[in-house]
């Protein structure tokens, strides 16, 4: 098991960073060999699914992911909510969730994502390098699509 946490705060509204975060076909350029489909109509909603490919040619693996929190941002009774999307990861290969959270913060908004790997077959002591090598590749995801 393979657990991290990513914040960013960065010069966008969080409907701007809410719209680079969710345009999902756009993470594929901050993953290398990594082709995003989304496979349900749009809009984005709780049970949304999209498929990550990873390979090269005929060799690779799918990481299929489905939406099951959907909570954009919006104005609620005290001011502008925070918004929140979780995300499961149903692969054959990779397991597990991911979920940000995009809030208001003076002169932007800041961004907090959290997730959890499990990569099938990865013996438990493995479980530490896993969660760097996922703390770096989101990193890379978050900070490409926030424009850092």
């Amino acid at each position: 098991m393979a657990v991290f946490r990513i914040e960013r705060t960065v010069p966008l509204s969080p409907d701007a960073a809410w719209r680079r975060l969710t345009h999902w076909a756009a993470h594929s350029a901050h993953v290398p060999l990594t082709t995003i489909t989304v496979t349900t109509t749009p809009p984005t909603r709780v049970g949304t699914t999209f498929v990550a490919r990873t390979g090269l040619g005929p060799l690779g693996f799918d990481d299929v992911m489905r939406v099951v929190r959907w909570e954009p941002p919006g104005a609620g009774t005290a001011g502008a909510t925070a918004g929140r999307c979780r995300i499961e990861k149903r692969g054959r290969v990779v397991a597990g969730w991911a979920e940000f959270e995009v809030e208001v913060r003076a002169g932007g908004c800041r961004v907090v994502w959290r997730g959890e790997v499990r990569p099938r077959g990865l013996p438990r002591p493995l479980g530490p390098l896993a969660a760097r090598s996922a703390r770096w590749l989101y990193g890379r995801i978050l900070d490409g699509l926030l424009g850092r």
